[in-house]
Order: structure tokens, then sequence, then C-alpha cells
């Protein structure tokens, strides 16, 4: 069957003598073992209308791995969709397929949308997929909320287990943790779920040693650091390049240039190459102490190496310490031999920080060396669009096609992006050129430039293209739907809000924190008290640390109302949280004032005093 389905191109033809015999796992297997995922979205849905072939929870599993690892939203919420037509419904690795396609593919909110979806189900995350969600609020910064969802997760295992202290978790997990802990300041934690990492017969890897080194390090614990370095000898696990650029950084920022060079030369010792981060970071060193014989042997090194990736990261370095005439005279020194790639990245390094003389001039010495691509106009426009140069960036845009290169996605989105706050309407006109060559597959787009007119008050054409976009088939995300309802909280109109919250929940996603602001925004603008007051309840049960706009709306909400038990529990919350601020407190003062509790305001207001929130 496989061989076949190789050497045929037709599904339907390659299959034909087996479509009456195929076994659920023979499907399974065939969709496995292919290759390309548009040959398995062909397969797959040959399989789907051909009669008598059965499609199961694990054979759509298969299929959105593999169109999720390419970044095809659009086909996983089509096959999302599809299951719950044809009632097939997700199991655990379902949603951790999703999780992880969407944290792999830089959609991190998207995956603590499928986690809320599945937890809705009383499904319970496996721990690789609790892994991957503490990774997306990592990457996110969230490292408190990543902790204390661990904590859950752990607590709830615990108590399915039959009494034993502690859970065996794998090494991936345990160094999740640490490196979880590490970034969040919490050393205590760190030592000990090392700890219980080797209590439990767990290995450590390099991984391991290179996340508690950052960690120590970070907090000036030097003698911490060269302990686990002994460690790790002790453990036969020996230090990988990025063991020692993360010494070579650490001991560079701790003024210690001797100590960070000595790493830089045990890498070579080592039989390691050091990479553009062992070298940018020993360079940096150099040039904050003036050690400019050592720089340039350094420099020497490095192009003796002459890699195009080191030539255009050495100008970023330039840029970003303000050297830029260094910058220039390194660029012009390479640009000879330069390929397409090399010249996106210079371009990129100058306009990123919004040199855009010198962004221009790297675009003009790209043009004459005829190595102009769909990149270097994406940096280009890019870096137009940063210093508010929209007419240089049309004229970019506009003139591709002319120079026989076609702009991509990343084209027309990124000057969707730039030219969408002064001029919606040239918005619109990028946005029917991507529709012109089948290249809108998602609704980011359609996102920016709605959020435009909605920004601007033109909610009429705010709904035109949110109409327009669901009749082409692309599906809204929440960051589409808390857009549309926010503008309309922002005019108090609750119709309208509450026709898009439906859509919303109709299409099977889930409340985010700017739709339960948006909502409670309205309700409080209204006076709505028991829709607020339902709403906020909702939202603490995310339990998320981004509440005090909401809270402070309903002590405003309260406050017109009289209701000073009720103002008084929020104010109270937050103040438990550590979140109240002047806000918050001259709400409650302002009520207190207004019921005629003049000593309970002036206590309030000698609270403020302490706190530093009065001048």
């Amino acid at each position: 069957m496989l061989e076949a389905l190789e050497h045929v191109q037709d599904v339907g033809e390659a299959l034909w003598a087996w479509k009456d015999t195929l076994s659920n796992r023979e499907r399974t297997i065939i969709l496995k073992e292919q290759k390309d995922w548009q040959r398995i979205v062909e397969i797959f849905d040959w399989f789907r209308r051909e009669q008598g072939h059965e499609l199961n929870v694990i054979h759509y599993n298969v299929v959105l791995h593999n169109v999720g690892k390419v970044r095809r939203w659009d086909l996983v919420l089509r096959l999302w969709h599809e299951m719950h037509t044809f009632g097939v419904a997700p199991d655990n690795s379902t949603y951790g397929t999703l999780i992880n396609v969407c944290c792999k593919g830089g959609r991190g909110w998207v995956t603590l949308v499928w986690l809320g979806d599945m937890c809705k189900r009383g499904l319970m995350p496996d721990e690789v997929t609790v892994s991957i969600v503490m990774q997306a609020h990592k990457k996110a910064g969230e490292y408190e909320t990543a902790e204390l969802f661990f904590k859950r997760w752990s607590s709830d295992s615990i108590r399915r287990m039959e009494g034993r202290p502690y859970p065996h978790y794998s090494l991936y997990t345990y160094n999740t943790l640490i490196d979880t802990y590490g970034k969040a300041g919490h050393l205590e934690k760190v030592s000990d779920t090392f700890n219980q990492m080797l209590r439990e017969g767990v290995a450590p890897s390099v991984v391991t040693f290179n996340s508690m080194i950052h960690a120590w390090g970070k907090h000036h614990r030097m003698e911490q650091v060269a302990s686990l370095i002994q460690m790790m000898e002790d453990f036969q696990c020996f230090p990988d390049t990025r063991t020692y650029n993360i010494l070579i950084s650490l001991y560079r920022e701790s003024n210690d240039i001797d100590s960070a060079e000595y790493y830089y030369w045990k890498i070579k010792a080592e039989n390691l190459v050091p990479d553009v981060v062992s070298c940018h970071t020993l360079l940096y060193g150099y040039s904050i102490k003036g050690m400019v014989t050592k720089a340039e042997a350094l420099l020497k090194e490095m192009d003796e190496r002459g890699d195009e990736y080191t030539q255009s990261a050495l100008t970023r370095m330039y840029v970003n310490v303000g050297m830029l005439e260094q910058a220039w005279c390194w660029f012009d020194r390479f640009h000879h031999h330069m390929n397409s790639e090399c010249f996106s990245a210079n371009i990129d390094a100058f306009g990123e920080k919004g040199y855009i003389v010198l962004a221009e001039k790297a675009f003009i010495c790209c043009q004459k060396k005829k190595m102009l691509s769909v990149s270097a106009c994406n940096v280009m426009i890019k870096a137009y669009g940063l210093v508010e140069k929209l007419d240089e960036a049309c004229e970019i845009a506009d003139g591709m096609e002319r120079c026989g290169i076609l702009p991509d996605y990343v084209t027309y989105s990124s000057h969707s992006t730039s030219v969408n706050c002064k001029r919606p309407k040239k918005a619109i006109y990028y946005l029917e050129k991507m529709k012109a060559v089948k290249l809108l597959s998602d609704c980011v787009p359609y996102s920016v430039v709605i959020g435009s007119f909605a920004k601007n008050g033109d909610l009429r054409m705010a709904e035109y293209l949110f109409r327009e976009m669901i009749m082409s088939g692309v599906c809204a995300d929440v960051f589409l739907y808390s857009i549309l309802i926010d503008a309309y909280a922002e005019i108090g109109n609750v119709q309208q809000a509450s026709a898009y919250f439906g859509l919303m929940k109709k299409d099977g996603l889930c409340e985010n924190v700017a739709i339960y602001n948006s909502l409670i925004k309205l309700y409080t603008k209204v006076g709505y008290v028991a829709e607020a007051r339902k709403t906020y309840k909702l939202f603490r049960a995310l339990d998320t640390d981004a509440i005090l706009y909401a809270s402070n709306c309903m002590i405003d909400l309260y406050s017109d109302n009289c209701m000073v038990k009720e103002a008084r529990e929020v104010f109270e919350s937050l103040k438990v949280r550590g979140s109240a601020n002047e806000f918050s407190h001259a709400m409650m003062v302002c009520m207190y004032k207004k019921v005629g509790r003049y000593d309970v305001a002036h206590m309030i207001c000698k609270e403020m005093l302490a706190l530093g929130l009065l001048t």
C-alpha cells in the first residue's frame, strides 16, 4: 500500500485494491508513514469521502500533528470543527498535539485556550503536555503562572496516586521545572527540585546544569556556580558550548574578564567550536574594558571563519551599542560578497533601531548587487513602518512585482500593520491583494485592519470586514473577537458586544483576560450590576494576576450603587494580592465619603500616604 501511494499520485487509484478491506490500524499506519503534510491531507480527505472508511480520533490526531507542524492554522481549525461535526470526541492526545504544535509555532496564548477547553471536558493533561504548557508560560515571562499551573497539576496527580509522597517525573519535566524556578528567581525551589530529582534516581543532563548555572549566576552566587561545574565532573556530564557561553556571559557581567576569557579558550580546548554568542559576548567584554588588541585579535579570528551570520550579527552588535561608524565600515567591508539573506539581516539591523538612512544605504547596495529578495524588501518595509515613512514603505511594496519579486504573507501582513493606523483604506487594498493571491490563510491580517477601523471609531467598516472574512471561509480567533467586543464596550453597546461574545462561544473559543475586561468595562459603563458580577466571578475563576483593571471597574460600579460591602470585598482581595493601586484606593475614598463614612475614608488616605500613592 505504501509503495503504491509512493508511485501513484491519485490516492483512489493507488488504494483501489484495498479500498474495501482497509482496517483502522492500516489507515493510521498509512497516514503516519507519509512525509509530506499535503499528501497526508489528500489521503485523509479521500478516506473521509469514501464510504465505509471510518475515521477515528487517532487519525485526526496524526493529521493535526502534521498540519500543525507546518503552521497551517486554517487546516487545524477546519479539522477541529470537522471532529465536532462528525461526533469524534477529542482525547488527551488530541489536546497534547494541539498544545505542542501551537507552542512550537509561537502561538503561546492559543496553547492556553486549548488547555482551558481540555479542562472543561474533564480531561487531565499528561506530563508531556504539562511541560509544554509551562514552556509557553515561560516564553511569555509568566514564571509564577507556570509554577502555579504545575503545582495544581502535581497536587491532582498525587491525589490520584496511592500514598506515594512524590510522583515520578521525567528528566524533561525536571529540567522545565528547574529552568522555570530559576528564571522566577526561586533558588531554594531550584535546589529542592534538583534534590528530589536525584532522590528519584533521575540522572541530570547538561541542560539541567546549564539552567542551574544560569539561575545561580544571575543572582551573583558565583561560589555556587563553581560548585555546579565541579558537580558536572562528578556526574560525568560534560559541558557543551551553551554551558561555556553562560559562564562567559556571567563572568563578563561580573566584570571578571579573565575568567570569561578562560572559558572561551576552554571551548577550544574541549574540541568544541565557539559560536557567534561566545565571540560576541567576549568581544563586548573587551570593548567595555577598552582592550583593543584583544578585541582586534578576536575580530580577526571571526573574520577568518568568514560565516555571513557572524558578519551581520557583528553589524547588529555595533548598532545596538550606538557605534554606527564601525557598523557601517564592517558592513561596507563585506557587502561585496554577501548573499541575499545576509543583506536582509544587515538592513534589519539598521532599520530595527530606527537608523533609516543606513538601512536605505544597505538596501541600495543590495539592489546594485542584484541581490534583492522578498526578505530584503520585507525588512525595508518594516524599517520604514517603524519610523512612519509610509509613502516609502508603499513604494517598496508596490514596486516588488516590477522587479520580479512576488510579495509573500509577511510582506502584506507587515505592511498592513505599518499603514493600518494612519491609512486603514490602504490597508484594505493590501488585504484585497492577499486575497487575490490566496495568501489569506488565517485571520491575523484581518484582525490588524479591523482593529484599526475599530480604534478610529468606524465600526460599520469593522463589521463589514468581519462579515467578508467569515464569508471567505476564514475563521475568527479570540483576539479578533476581543477587538470587536472591546470596540462596542467603549461606546456602551451591550447588544452588539453580547452578539460577538455569543458568536465566539458558538465557535468553541474560550474567553480570555481581554474579553472579560471588555465585558466588565461595558457593564460598568451602562450600570448592569448583575451581569458585571457574574462576569467578574467567571474572570476570577481563571486565577490570573491580570485582574486589577476589572477589579477597579467593579469597585467603581459598586461605589456608584452604594454597595459598600461588595466594594470592600473586591478592594480587600486586591490588597491581599498586593495589586491595589492608587485608583483602587481613590475610588474607595470617594465611596466612603459618599456614604458619610469620613473616618474610613481618612484611614484609607493614610494607607495611601504610607504606600507612597499620595505625593
